[in-house]
Protein backbone atom coordinates (compact mmCIF):
# COMPACT_ATOMS: atom_id res chain seq x y z
CA UNK A 1 0.00 0.00 0.00
CA UNK A 2 0.97 3.50 -0.66
CA UNK A 3 -0.14 6.99 -0.38
CA UNK A 4 -0.87 7.96 -3.89
CA UNK A 5 -4.31 10.37 -3.33
CA UNK A 6 -3.26 14.00 -2.98
CA UNK A 7 -5.40 13.88 0.01
CA UNK A 8 -3.62 11.29 2.06
CA UNK A 9 -1.76 11.32 5.00
CA UNK A 10 2.18 12.28 4.51
CA UNK A 11 4.57 9.56 5.39
CA UNK A 12 6.54 11.26 8.10
CA UNK A 13 9.49 9.36 9.43
CA UNK A 14 8.01 8.53 12.39
CA UNK A 15 4.36 7.26 10.73
CA UNK A 16 6.89 5.14 8.10
CA UNK A 17 5.60 1.71 8.76
CA UNK A 18 8.44 -0.51 8.83
CA UNK A 19 7.50 -4.04 9.64
CA UNK A 20 5.74 -5.46 6.92
CA UNK A 21 6.01 -2.01 4.44
CA UNK A 22 3.51 -3.70 1.97
CA UNK A 23 0.80 -3.60 4.67
CA UNK A 24 0.91 0.09 5.34
CA UNK A 25 -1.33 2.54 4.02
CA UNK A 26 -1.26 6.44 4.60
CA UNK A 27 -4.79 6.58 3.11
CA UNK A 28 -6.66 9.12 4.75
CA UNK A 29 -10.23 7.46 3.76
CA UNK A 30 -8.93 3.93 5.21
CA UNK A 31 -7.81 5.75 8.38
CA UNK A 32 -10.99 7.19 9.16
CA UNK A 33 -12.97 4.90 8.39
CA UNK A 34 -10.96 2.44 10.99
CA UNK A 35 -11.13 5.29 13.45
CA UNK A 36 -15.08 5.51 12.92
CA UNK A 37 -15.81 1.82 13.50
CA UNK A 38 -13.05 1.12 16.48
CA UNK A 39 -14.57 2.05 19.90
CA UNK A 40 -11.24 2.61 22.41
CA UNK A 41 -8.29 3.92 21.58
CA UNK A 42 -4.78 3.40 23.83
CA UNK A 43 -3.08 6.46 24.90
CA UNK A 44 0.50 6.50 24.98
CA UNK A 45 2.17 9.16 26.77
CA UNK A 46 4.85 10.26 29.78
CA UNK A 47 4.09 11.88 32.83
CA UNK A 48 6.73 12.66 35.42
CA UNK A 49 9.24 10.54 33.12
CA UNK A 50 7.05 7.28 33.25
CA UNK A 51 5.76 5.89 30.42
CA UNK A 52 1.46 5.49 30.84
CA UNK A 53 -0.57 3.52 28.05
CA UNK A 54 -4.54 4.40 28.62
CA UNK A 55 -7.05 3.05 27.11
CA UNK A 56 -10.24 5.21 26.16
CA UNK A 57 -12.97 6.28 24.28
CA UNK A 58 -12.38 8.97 21.46
CA UNK A 59 -14.62 10.30 18.29
CA UNK A 60 -13.57 11.14 15.20
CA UNK A 61 -14.68 14.57 14.31
CA UNK A 62 -13.64 15.98 11.15
CA UNK A 63 -9.83 16.09 10.82
CA UNK A 64 -9.37 16.11 14.92
CA UNK A 65 -10.49 13.59 17.79
CA UNK A 66 -12.05 14.42 20.60
CA UNK A 67 -11.33 13.08 24.16
CA UNK A 68 -12.78 13.67 27.23
CA UNK A 69 -12.68 13.50 31.29
CA UNK A 70 -12.43 14.96 34.61
CA UNK A 71 -10.80 17.92 34.64
CA UNK A 72 -9.43 16.08 37.62
CA UNK A 73 -7.62 13.56 35.73
CA UNK A 74 -4.01 13.29 35.44
CA UNK A 75 -3.76 12.08 31.45
CA UNK A 76 -6.20 14.84 30.73
CA UNK A 77 -4.35 17.49 32.44
CA UNK A 78 -0.96 15.67 30.91
CA UNK A 79 -2.38 15.99 27.21
CA UNK A 80 -3.78 19.24 27.58
CA UNK A 81 -0.38 20.56 28.80
CA UNK A 82 0.60 19.72 25.25
CA UNK A 83 2.79 16.65 26.17
CA UNK A 84 3.48 14.29 22.94
CA UNK A 85 0.91 11.82 22.57
CA UNK A 86 0.49 8.27 20.73
CA UNK A 87 -2.99 6.99 20.00
CA UNK A 88 -3.88 3.67 18.52
CA UNK A 89 -7.06 1.48 17.54
CA UNK A 90 -6.94 -2.15 16.35
CA UNK A 91 -9.67 -3.81 14.68
CA UNK A 92 -9.40 -7.65 14.89
CA UNK A 93 -10.99 -9.20 11.85
CA UNK A 94 -9.82 -12.81 11.69
CA UNK A 95 -7.59 -15.53 13.33
CA UNK A 96 -5.34 -17.37 10.83
CA UNK A 97 -5.01 -20.63 11.13
CA UNK A 98 -1.44 -21.84 9.32
CA UNK A 99 0.15 -25.24 8.90
CA UNK A 100 2.90 -24.13 11.50
CA UNK A 101 3.57 -23.23 14.79
CA UNK A 102 5.01 -20.05 13.86
CA UNK A 103 3.15 -18.96 10.83
CA UNK A 104 -0.42 -18.45 13.07
CA UNK A 105 -1.19 -15.00 12.63
CA UNK A 106 -4.60 -12.62 12.76
CA UNK A 107 -6.15 -10.21 10.60
CA UNK A 108 -6.81 -7.00 11.26
CA UNK A 109 -6.89 -3.20 10.34
CA UNK A 110 -4.74 -0.64 13.19
CA UNK A 111 -4.25 2.98 12.90
CA UNK A 112 -1.28 4.88 14.90
CA UNK A 113 -1.63 8.77 15.16
CA UNK A 114 0.70 10.99 16.67
CA UNK A 115 0.10 14.19 18.04
CA UNK A 116 -0.93 16.73 21.22
CA UNK A 117 -3.37 17.51 22.18
CA UNK A 118 -5.18 20.90 22.37
CA UNK A 119 -8.15 22.06 24.98
CA UNK A 120 -11.73 23.09 23.76
CA UNK A 121 -12.92 26.27 25.84
CA UNK A 122 -16.04 27.71 26.15
CA UNK A 123 -19.21 26.28 26.77
CA UNK A 124 -20.64 26.64 23.15
CA UNK A 125 -17.92 24.99 22.31
CA UNK A 126 -17.60 22.04 24.48
CA UNK A 127 -21.19 21.11 24.39
CA UNK A 128 -21.08 20.66 20.41
CA UNK A 129 -17.78 18.68 21.17
CA UNK A 130 -19.57 16.23 24.00
CA UNK A 131 -22.48 15.97 21.45
CA UNK A 132 -20.45 14.70 18.74
CA UNK A 133 -18.61 12.31 21.45
CA UNK A 134 -22.31 11.04 22.50
CA UNK A 135 -23.52 10.82 18.98
CA UNK A 136 -20.42 8.90 17.93
CA UNK A 137 -20.62 6.45 20.51
CA UNK A 138 -24.81 5.83 20.19
CA UNK A 139 -26.17 7.52 16.89
CA UNK A 140 -28.98 10.33 17.78
CA UNK A 141 -28.41 9.05 21.71
CA UNK A 142 -27.42 13.28 22.14
CA UNK A 143 -31.63 14.06 21.43
CA UNK A 144 -32.84 11.31 23.73
CA UNK A 145 -31.10 12.11 26.70
CA UNK A 146 -31.05 14.88 29.08
CA UNK A 147 -27.71 17.58 28.18
CA UNK A 148 -25.17 18.03 30.45
CA UNK A 149 -25.69 21.15 32.80
CA UNK A 150 -23.33 24.23 32.88
CA UNK A 151 -21.70 22.49 35.88
CA UNK A 152 -21.17 19.38 34.66
CA UNK A 153 -19.62 21.39 31.71
CA UNK A 154 -17.37 22.63 33.94
CA UNK A 155 -16.26 19.63 35.71
CA UNK A 156 -15.56 18.02 32.20
CA UNK A 157 -12.20 18.59 30.26
CA UNK A 158 -12.82 18.17 26.49
CA UNK A 159 -9.32 18.32 24.18
CA UNK A 160 -9.10 17.63 20.41
CA UNK A 161 -6.26 16.48 18.76
CA UNK A 162 -5.64 17.70 15.20
CA UNK A 163 -5.51 14.61 12.58
CA UNK A 164 -2.03 15.82 10.45
CA UNK A 165 0.70 12.40 11.14
CA UNK A 166 -1.32 9.28 10.91
CA UNK A 167 -0.88 5.77 9.14
CA UNK A 168 -2.96 2.58 9.00
CA UNK A 169 -1.71 -1.38 9.18
CA UNK A 170 -3.76 -3.75 7.70
CA UNK A 171 -3.66 -7.69 7.42
CA UNK A 172 -5.83 -9.85 5.61
CA UNK A 173 -5.93 -13.53 3.91
CA UNK A 174 -4.42 -16.90 4.89
CA UNK A 175 -1.14 -18.06 5.94
CA UNK A 176 1.96 -17.37 3.89
CA UNK A 177 3.35 -20.42 4.80
CA UNK A 178 5.67 -22.32 2.42
CA UNK A 179 3.67 -24.86 0.01
CA UNK A 180 6.27 -28.04 1.42
CA UNK A 181 4.44 -27.35 5.00
CA UNK A 182 1.13 -27.94 3.69
CA UNK A 183 -0.74 -30.90 5.03
CA UNK A 184 -0.62 -31.89 8.21
CA UNK A 185 -3.19 -29.33 9.88
CA UNK A 186 -5.90 -27.64 9.16
CA UNK A 187 -5.56 -24.40 7.95
CA UNK A 188 -8.04 -21.41 7.32
CA UNK A 189 -9.37 -18.37 8.69
CA UNK A 190 -11.66 -17.85 11.70
CA UNK A 191 -13.58 -14.38 10.72
CA UNK A 192 -13.81 -12.18 14.14
CA UNK A 193 -16.30 -9.38 14.41
CA UNK A 194 -17.61 -7.61 17.86
CA UNK A 195 -21.82 -7.37 17.55
CA UNK A 196 -24.27 -5.93 19.73
CA UNK A 197 -26.17 -8.86 22.20
CA UNK A 198 -30.09 -7.97 22.94
CA UNK A 199 -30.23 -4.44 25.09
CA UNK A 200 -30.85 -5.18 28.93
CA UNK A 201 -33.48 -2.78 30.18
CA UNK A 202 -32.24 -0.89 33.51
CA UNK A 203 -34.48 -2.12 36.40
CA UNK A 204 -34.79 1.47 37.51
CA UNK A 205 -35.87 2.70 33.64
CA UNK A 206 -39.22 3.46 32.59
CA UNK A 207 -40.91 -0.06 31.55
CA UNK A 208 -43.00 2.24 28.96
CA UNK A 209 -40.48 2.92 27.58
CA UNK A 210 -39.94 0.75 24.50
CA UNK A 211 -35.66 -0.05 23.28
CA UNK A 212 -34.90 2.70 20.84
CA UNK A 213 -33.65 1.23 17.48
CA UNK A 214 -30.64 2.92 18.26
CA UNK A 215 -29.50 -0.07 20.69
CA UNK A 216 -32.07 -2.54 19.34
CA UNK A 217 -29.83 -2.09 16.16
CA UNK A 218 -26.36 -0.83 17.61
CA UNK A 219 -23.42 -1.19 15.13
CA UNK A 220 -19.75 0.28 15.05
CA UNK A 221 -20.18 0.86 11.42
CA UNK A 222 -21.51 4.44 9.79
Amino acid sequence: MSATKPNDFPRTERTAVRRKPDRGSYDRDLIYSILDEAFVCHLGLIHDGQPFVMPTNYVRDGDRLLLHGSTASRLMRTLASGAPLCLTVTLLDGIVFAPTATGHSVNYRSVVVLGKAEPIEGESAKRAAMRAFVNHVIRGRWEQVTPPTEQELKGTMVLQVPLLEASAKVRTGFAVDDAKDYGAAWTGVVPMKWTAQTPLPDPRGNPAIAVPENASNYSRTR
